[in-house]
């Protein structure tokens, strides 16, 4: 029980590494609040999880990218659960093409989610933690914020930023007991992932030296070790399960 009376806040949370994230997080004691946009059934199925594990949950419908929207959910989730201890800003999409074909609307849609989106819902939660003198946030990015790729300008883009926004703030939040760290998963098996295209999907396993996408389920066992009493010497992080795909 390494997260016992914790409240967790996760972005994303029905779904994916999200729900991952939810379960492990909940089996190991802590209460959970998790949003999701327009995905009411797979939310519920994940709050029945969470309850049969003996743990409070709650969701909400929203869009990260509305600010009054995140603040809102962040403070409904402190007055039904308690002070957030834990933030796992994991909410994301993404539209792939190339780079000459992108509008500026899909650009300010992909940077509004993942930068705009995890900026103002970590705002949200940390003067609280802050004044607690103790606190995590953890941001999702990904190992094509590290190396970049093909159809894929603006999400690399968008996840090198988070990491750019994670060591900045980890500067400002650790004198203050507020740990600041990233995780950039290569590929895992998700719905983001389930729309690659066949013959791309097989060539990017072809060229992983382990040969298989992850499991939302080892992206989870990161954040928990972050989360946890062990990760209490990573400051500015960014930790990358990837199979191999970014090697530094």
């Amino acid at each position: 029980m390494k997260l016992k009376g914790y409240v967790a806040l996760i972005t994303g949370g029905s779904r994916g590494i999200g729900r991952a994230t939810a379960l492990a997080f909940a089996a190991e004691g802590a209460d959970i609040a998790f949003c999701h946009l327009d995905d009411g059934a797979k939310a519920e199925a994940t709050v029945a999880e969470i309850q049969a594990l003996g743990r409070r949950a709650m969701h909400r419908s929203l869009d990260v990218a509305d600010t009054a929207a995140t603040r809102a959910f962040a403070a409904e989730t402190s007055a039904a659960l308690g002070p957030v201890d834990v933030l796992f800003n994991n909410a994301g999409m993404n539209i792939r093409k190339k780079f000459e074909d992108y509008s500026e609307e899909e650009f300010d849609r992909i940077v509004a989610v993942h930068v705009k989106g995890m900026f103002f819902m970590a705002q949200a939660v940390y003067p609280g933690m802050a004044a607690r003198g103790c606190g995590c946030i953890i941001n999702i990015a990904s190992q094509r914020g590290l190396k970049g790729a093909v159809n894929s300008s603006v999400y690399s883009a968008a996840k090198a930023a988070i990491l750019g926004f994670t060591r900045a703030l980890a500067w400002e939040a650790a004198p203050r007991g507020v740990r600041v760290n990233a995780i950039a998963p290569g590929p895992i098996d998700t719905d983001l992932t389930a729309t690659m295209d066949p013959a791309d999907r097989q060539a990017f396993i072809d060229a992983l030296p382990i040969h298989r996408f992850g499991r939302p389920e080892e992206i989870a066992a990161t954040a928990l070790l972050l989360a946890g009493p062990e990760g209490g010497f990573y400051v500015g992080a960014c930790l990358s399960p990837n199979g191999g795909d970014v090697m530094y």
